[in-house]
């Protein structure tokens, strides 16, 4: 019986998930697969040139030991690399989670679930910046 249910919960189809850090928004799809990452039609390895990056990526994947089990493709755009990398590792979480049920526990432990909040504050008026004000001069 356990054993039905846990074959239940791993998914064959694609699954389709997304990813949001600052302004950046990842659409992640799934499926089982070699291990192959595409981001924008590209290779991880062309489309993130720095190793931080990639490491945040697959960070999810070398959690699980689900490097060469899954082939995920990515469509990430907006922002800059690195809130691109951000976006895309919250995606791949929701992803994995999704395509099999009983990761979601070691995901939401090691916080890879949690969707990071912090944006830019806006610049407000009288102010040079978000909150930098005028030089004060006294003579």
């Amino acid at each position: 019986m356990a054993a039905e249910q846990s074959a239940k919960s791993v998914r064959t189809t694609d699954v389709l998930a997304t990813g949001r850090r600052k302004t950046s928004v990842a659409r992640i799809r799934l499926r089982t697969g070699s291990g192959a990452i595409k981001v924008n039609g590209r290779a991880l390895d062309a489309y993130f040139p720095t190793l931080k990056d990639r490491v945040l990526i697959s960070g999810a994947l070398e959690l699980l030991g689900k490097q060469s089990a899954v082939n995920i493709d990515i469509t990430v755009d907006g922002g800059g690399l690195s809130g691109q990398a951000g976006a895309c590792r919250l995606g791949i979480a929701r992803a994995l989670k999704t395509f099999d049920l009983e990761l979601a526990e070691t995901l939401r432990h090691s916080g890879l679930l949690t969707r990071d909040g912090r944006m830019k504050e806006r610049k407000k008026y009288g102010l040079r910046g978000a909150r930098r004000g005028t030089q004060f001069s006294k003579r």
